[in-house]
């Protein structure tokens, strides 16, 4: 759990970067133009802070995640499978992506936020209204996507959740 926890506090600035290049897209902006100049400008802009913006919740999202995941594979593996298997190595694998894969489910509401809270108000149009809220903590931005009904929003590739009552200017200019 500390080797995981040191990767996410180390590999933190490069998903800021990634996800700030990514959303740059959404204003046609060139503000994040490669990881020399990205760096420069977080660092000028928001300081050393702005690296690790948004690294708490996903802290605890990798934490809850790894703790629920080896607890529900070795309660499967203890108590529910039997022994006496000749393929006990196969069902023990299985059994650990399907504990994986239940949750990263569960623990998606973290990554959410985290990557809100990356680009939050970060200068870029994707992360300042009308696209996204001004959030003043990651606990605000928890707040306001519980109320909102959007904890899970973008968690399906196939099942995708529309938000309602949301207009944006570009939906103002294809009216008029």
């Amino acid at each position: 759990m500390i080797a995981r926890s040191a990767a996410t506090v180390i590999t933190h600035p490069f998903h800021v970067i990634t996800l700030r290049s990514m959303i740059q897209f959404i204003g046609r902006e060139a503000k994040y133009c490669g990881l020399c100049d990205s760096i420069a400008t977080i660092y000028r802009e928001e300081g050393v802070l702005g690296f690790f913006a948004g690294l708490i919740p996903r802290l605890l999202g990798d934490i809850i995640s790894l703790w629920l995941c080896n607890s529900l594979a070795y309660l499967v593996n203890t108590y529910a499978l039997d022994s006496g298997v000749s393929t006990m190595n196969e069902m023990k694998s299985y059994s650990q992506a399907v504990t994986g894969f239940f949750a990263s489910m569960l623990t998606y509401p973290f990554v959410l936020v985290s990557n809100l809270m990356a680009v939050n108000n970060c200068g870029l149009a994707g992360g300042s209204p009308p696209y996204s809220p001004i959030y003043t903590s990651w606990i605000d931005c928890w707040c306001m996507l519980q109320k909102e009904g959007n904890m899970s929003r973008g968690n399906s590739l196939f099942f995708r959740k529309v938000p309602f009552g949301k207009t944006y200017c570009c939906d103002l200019r294809m009216l008029i």
